[in-house]
């Protein structure tokens, strides 16, 4: 008969993080969800999990009247073609970094600190297929800018 405690015990080590050999430190999880990985050159990859706006409702949507949003979590705006983007902050509560990416899933430009809660059109000269949505700072914090490579994981193609 094994003893509750053994059963606990076997339970409080496979809570604890795994090690990873070559370093030591705690593995990172993989993600199982749909995520960008932004890979700026010279600087550590940053990994976002997302929500995706695919849709035109979904995209029209977007992180109105949010609240919150976690420190690595985002919005992946997925357009059919790529073309002239443009946002505004129309009942959107929290101030936000705009990533444009283009359809080669490089970073077209950056709009920093989006102001919350006005109908002020926001974009980058040129087009792109793709905005990725974050708190702002996000993207200064990282180093994301012009030319960052962008990994899709799990990131569905535009539904029109």
């Amino acid at each position: 008969m094994i003893s509750l405690l053994a059963v606990l015990s076997c339970r409080e080590r496979a809570l604890q993080p795994q090690l990873t050999p070559a370093t030591d430190r705690p593995a990172t999880p993989e993600l199982s969800g749909p995520h960008v990985v932004l890979r700026p050159t010279g600087h550590p990859a940053v990994t976002v999990r997302v929500e995706v706006a695919r849709t035109h409702d979904s995209r029209m949507q977007g992180l109105m009247n949010r609240t919150q949003l976690g420190a690595n979590d985002g919005m992946i705006f997925v357009f059919p073609e790529s073309e002239q983007q443009t946002f505004w902050m129309r009942n959107t509560f929290l101030p936000l970094d705009m990533i444009f990416i283009k359809s080669d899933r490089r970073v077209l430009g950056v709009v920093h600190n989006a102001t919350p809660m006005t109908d002020d059109p926001r974009q980058v000269e040129g087009v792109s297929q793709y905005v990725l949505e974050v708190n702002a700072g996000f993207a200064a914090r990282h180093h994301i800018d012009a030319g960052t490579a962008v990994e899709f994981v799990h990131i569905p193609p535009a539904n029109n």
